[in-house]
């Protein structure tokens, strides 16, 4: 009998080691921490190596079953987001099954470069991108040589349209309102055998959207949310030249939910003025009384 149990276990062990999951590979904002031109204290410490440098905001979705890896937002750490996910994923070759662009804000797709004939000379990478986005890809160098070099493989995205990735990992788009110069700006349900996951690092205001917050996160199983500054004023400008929802908003919009649904909630995309990048700061401690969670590169969430 003993043996039997021991038997189960060691399969339960390997089947856990083969459930599909997302890993975190960045969560800064499109600048990156530290940004660039920032002497204030919250990027010095990181130039003076006190504090550790934190790449864009990137997560990635691995199938160990099948070897297959995606990468959500292609941004300006690719080259180090690439080698993380190698890493982690124990999987050393380069080898992509896909690329998902949320928008045309530089911290979202220009990590493109890196798949170019001047760095990897990829080959055929499937880029999924939505009617705009892909448009806008096509006709504007230097991305429009990585489409006619076959470098990557535009494939359309629609909204509301499930994309089945494999037999049990499927992906879906979902339009957001954020500012839309260059292309559409989306989110990302993700959907395993077991849970779901939401990717939403940008969007103008909650209450611009047509869809419920509180819906959203109990529908799902985690939700990794827009949290660009902390709170109003945070930078010295006019902060709705750069709409996004402070944190303490959102949290003020799901306050009254139980501790089970707000430790679903998990903030990303954070400016490299948002205090919640250090983790001994009064805001980040006070995040995690209130039940929400922040983001950490190589976090990963079961699928």
């Amino acid at each position: 009998m003993m043996k039997y149990w021991f038997f189960q276990l060691l399969f339960v062990i390997a089947a856990n080691a083969q459930e599909p999951y997302v890993v975190v590979l960045g969560t800064a904002q499109d600048g990156g921490y530290p940004q660039a031109g920032c002497n204030k204290a919250c990027c010095r410490a990181v130039w003076e190596k006190k504090l550790a440098f934190e790449a864009v905001s990137c997560i990635a979705l691995v199938d160990p079953n099948t070897g297959q890896r995606w990468i959500f937002d292609a941004t300006p750490d690719f080259k180090i987001q690439l080698e993380a996910l190698k890493t982690t994923s124990q999987n050393a070759n380069n080898d992509l099954s896909g690329i998902f662009l949320t928008h045309a804000h530089i911290g979202h797709y220009t990590g493109l470069m890196d798949l170019g004939r001047e760095v990897m000379g990829a080959k055929s990478v499937p880029v999924y991108a939505m009617p705009r986005m892909k448009t806008y890809l096509e006709s504007n160098g230097p991305w429009s040589q990585l489409v006619q070099l076959e470098n990557i493989k535009l494939q359309p995205l629609q909204e509301d349209i499930l994309i089945e990735l494999n037999d049990r990992l499927k992906v879906r788009a979902f339009r957001v309102p954020h500012r839309d110069e260059f292309s559409e700006t989306v989110g990302f349900e993700i959907i395993g055998p077991q849970k779901r996951l939401v990717f939403i690092p940008d969007i103008d205001k909650w209450q611009k959207w047509n869809q419920s917050l509180e819906t959203l996160v109990q529908n799902v199983d985690y939700a990794l949310l827009d949290g660009t500054f902390y709170k109003d004023g945070e930078i010295n400008r006019p902060m709705s030249e750069v709409p996004h929802p402070f944190v303490t908003e959102t949290i003020s919009l799901l306050k009254h939910l139980p501790i089970s649904q707000k430790k679903k909630v998990h903030f990303i995309h954070l400016n490299h003025t948002n205090p919640l990048l250090q983790r001994t700061s009064p805001e980040y401690q006070e995040i995690l009384k209130d039940g929400f969670q922040v983001t950490h590169t190589q976090q990963s969430f079961k699928l």
